[in-house]
């Protein structure tokens, strides 16, 4: 279970990819302490188990970094990323490439992409080179999706970590906003909107209720 940051904390990266989900879910998870699993949940903490052994690997001249540590002072994140490729320049100098693993395929909403961003604001600030674009790679397509850092995205990772921080920071969590296919797939539904899952609970007691006391 993720820990609330403090006041002075950085905002994991995690929590970008959260927040652009729902901000009212990262405000759960980050700001209330509350988590709970589902199969989706589950499926990605094996499919980062790779990406958590940590190490160096080089390969047709590029360096591999798994988990390596990254942060941003200008905007207050810390975290890990799974995989960050170096590329050699032809100047000399290498241009990092950051490389998130997720499970599933892609999809329509774009916090996995945010997420990514936050990662390379990150290693712009850590390096001082630019980094144009990085890859999201899938587990069950089994294949990368390159992913351009463009104004438009950039942005978006922007905008979304000033959310979040002022929510961490005022301590209030947002009230629900219903998504119907976001919020059936978030692992939190029961925790976020008990009231969605206790209807049918009551509809069915009182259906019984209402059986018992009409039976001869």
């Amino acid at each position: 279970m993720p820990d609330a940051p403090a006041e002075d904390e950085a905002i994991p990266l995690s929590a970008v990819q959260h927040a652009v989900y729902c901000l009212r879910q990262a405000a759960l998870i980050h700001l209330e302490r509350l988590w709970a699993e589902n199969r989706f949940t589950a499926e990605g903490d094996v499919f980062h188990a790779v990406a958590d052994k940590g190490g160096t690997r080089r390969g047709r001249g590029v360096r591999r970094v798994l988990s390596l540590p990254l942060g941003s002072a200008r905007l207050g994140l810390s975290g890990i990323a799974d995989l960050v490729e170096f590329h050699p320049l032809a100047g000399g100098g290498e241009r990092p490439f950051p490389v998130e693993y997720k499970r599933g395929k892609p999809k329509l909403h774009r916090a996995d992409e945010a997420q990514l961003c936050a990662q390379a604001l990150c290693l712009e600030e850590m390096t001082g080179q630019p980094v144009p674009e990085g890859a999201l790679f899938y587990a069950q397509t089994k294949r990368r999706v390159n992913v351009p850092f463009d104004a438009e995205l950039r942005a978006l990772t922007e905008a979304t970590i000033a959310d979040l921080s002022a929510v961490l920071r005022a301590r209030i969590t947002p009230p629900p906003t219903p998504h119907r296919s976001r919020c059936r797939a978030c692992s939190l539904l029961d925790l976020c909107r008990p009231e969605t899952v206790a209807r049918p609970v009551r509809r069915w007691r009182d259906q019984m209720l209402d059986r018992m006391l009409e039976a001869p």
